[in-house]
């Protein structure tokens, strides 16, 4: 059948169908999106009510009602820093992921261009055996970790902990940096190994700089694992000088805390505030290593 495109009046009508049809199905579309977004919201609703209330407003209103003022918000910050010790949780919980995800991604990517780039024997089966550790739950190995680092005497230990999150974070790195090595060309390491370049510099300046998103991204993961980390850290160091910020969060809560709620979401929200700055300043790279390329 033709179709006489000079008629306009038949144009606008295909036009108008098209339209209509469009705009019927988008309202039915929209409406569990705006449901998502409300559910998805409401969490974050819930926090900022509370954080400005106080214990007694807070027990007295619904947990849902605006506050009456701000005021109560510096009391609850109060309470929270200095009942739950957040200034030391929070120093160790920076230090145990600023160290072991650094840490673990370095060994991760010394592990990752043997591997990839310098042929060794076996490396797949190496590669296995290291990636092997994470298919199986963390908690089979708190029994044998305690028993161990109870003779060791590392238990409540900085170093201890900071030996565990080294371990436990260097599989993932090393599949994603293994994957991320072997796309870069090898005329690379190659041309620098004829001008007579070392190993360690043809790593250093020139493996590592073709994957500076993968790397930061991997770090900006890891440290957040480290940070939420309450498993490992809850049973070798409890202790007030060497327990996480996670730990002084399950302090604020349990059968003898009087503390209500709004100190407690405080407490969280004051928790939170160093992994969305760390995120916030390398977004940048680490939306380039989600790509897990070599940009």
């Amino acid at each position: 059948m033709a179709v006489d495109l000079s008629n306009r009046q038949f144009i606008s009508s295909l036009v108008e169908k098209e339209r209509r049809r469009t705009s019927h199905g988008g309202r039915w579309i929209l409406l569990p999106i705006l449901v998502l977004t409300l559910a998805y919201l409401t969490p974050f609703y819930y926090l900022v009510v509370t954080v400005f209330k106080s214990t007694r407003e807070y027990a007295a209103k619904g947990v849902l009602e605006l506050p009456d003022s701000l005021a109560p918000f510096i009391d609850n910050v109060v309470q929270a820093w200095t009942i739950a010790r957040l200034d030391a949780a929070a120093t160790n919980s920076l230090t145990y992921g600023l160290v072991g995800a650094a840490l673990a991604v370095a060994f991760a990517a010394a592990a990752a261009y043997g591997m990839t780039r310098l042929n060794l024997i076996g490396s797949n089966g190496w590669f296995m055996l290291i990636f092997t550790g994470t298919l199986f739950p963390f908690q089979m190995y708190l029994v044998p970790l305690l028993f161990g680092y109870q003779r060791l005497g590392l238990v409540n230990t900085w170093i201890g902990m900071l030996a565990v999150y080294v371990a436990i974070c260097i599989p993932f790195p090393l599949l994603v940096l293994r994957n991320s090595f072997s796309s870069i060309s090898r005329e690379i390491d190659e041309a620098a190994r004829i001008e007579g370049a070392s190993e360690w510099r043809v790593f250093v300046s020139m493996i590592l700089p073709n994957a500076v998103g993968p790397l930061i991204a991997l770090f900006l993961l890891q440290f957040t694992w480290i940070w939420n980390d309450l498993l490992f850290s809850s049973i070798l160091a409890n202790g007030i000088e060497v327990r996480s910020v996670m730990v002084a969060l399950q302090s604020l809560q349990g059968t003898y805390s009087t503390l209500g709620p709004n100190v407690v979401i405080t407490a969280t929200l004051i928790s939170s505030i160093p992994t969305v700055v760390l995120f916030v300043a390398l977004r940048k790279y680490f939306m380039a290593g989600l790509q897990l390329g070599t940009k």
